[in-house]
């Protein structure tokens, strides 16, 4: 990729959009390829040009028995099937990674659970 130029997003991009993106290289038991994300992030920091972007990655293998950690998402929009929200693997990506987009966005509902997945996997329990 040395000399490729790569593009970058400038649109903007909303949390509970699903992005298509490229997260090689990966590591051990990182999720890598060019793969559907959730953006994350919070709105007021996507709008303020960062370079980065918080997301969270989709996987094709739907596991019943993840669930409530993993969010499940029907096929719907640019998302051709059914996938999960791997919600246990957060990742800061250079928005140069991210392609085709939006995709879809989650409901309201499914952001709900997302973001209570996401709460517990970081250890913090709102009473």
């Amino acid at each position: 990729m040395a000399g490729e130029r790569q593009r970058v997003v400038t649109e903007a991009i909303r949390r509970g959009q699903i992005w298509t993106a490229n997260l090689n290289p990966n590591r051990g038991r990182e999720l890598g390829k060019i793969r559907p994300v959730l953006i994350v992030q919070a709105d007021w920091l996507s709008a303020a040009q960062s370079r980065a972007v918080v997301v969270l990655p989709l996987t094709s293998h739907v596991r019943r028995d993840a669930e409530p950690l993993r969010v499940t998402v029907h096929a719907r929009g640019g998302l051709r099937t059914e996938s999960q929200v791997v919600v246990e693997q957060p990742r800061t990506l250079d928005r140069r990674r991210l392609g085709e987009g939006p995709l879809t966005e989650l409901s309201v509902d499914e952001m709900a659970r997302v973001d209570a997945s996401l709460l517990a996997v970081l250890g913090v329990f709102v009473a």
